[in-house]
């Protein structure tokens, strides 16, 4: 079983009910469309942000990687990313996949709660923007 995620770029929603129809809105264009998209630049650098720290997903890194299906890239489309990370790794993987998106100027939407994350106002964003600028940070795939 997976958790589920959604980033996209545009305008943060107002509220939790607004952006789940903007998240069907783009998924049904998106992933469920019969065009392939090739993903835009913004989520691209949002999923190597992630990839920078978790490593893809391959046959070997079943215990490192948090995501459930690889390689992460694969699930962007045009403005949208919905993927999909193990339950067992999800409350870690997910706070700081919305605090990265938060950093970058992306929406995050929780899919199973159906609501925004980060919540608004909270600080994630900047201690994120930190981290990512330190060198001394490193991958687990290191």
């Amino acid at each position: 079983m997976s958790y589920d995620l959604a980033v996209w770029g545009g305008e943060r929603p107002t509220d939790d009910k607004t952006a789940g129809r903007v998240f069907s809105d783009l998924y049904d264009r998106y992933i469920d469309g019969e065009a392939e998209e090739p993903p835009s630049e913004r989520i691209a650098a949002y999923a190597a942000a992630l990839l920078e720290r978790w490593c893809d997903l391959t046959k070997d890194d079943d215990d490192t990687s948090p995501w459930s299906a690889g390689p992460l890239i694969d699930a962007a489309s045009g403005p949208l990313i919905y993927f999909a990370m193990w339950w067992s790794m999800a409350e870690e993987a997910s706070a700081y996949a919305a605090s990265v998106a938060q950093a970058m100027g992306l929406v995050c939407f929780d899919v199973q709660q159906d609501r925004l994350r980060p919540e608004r106002g909270r600080p994630s964003a900047v201690a994120v923007r930190d981290c990512l600028s330190d060198r001394s940070v490193r991958s687990s795939c290191s």
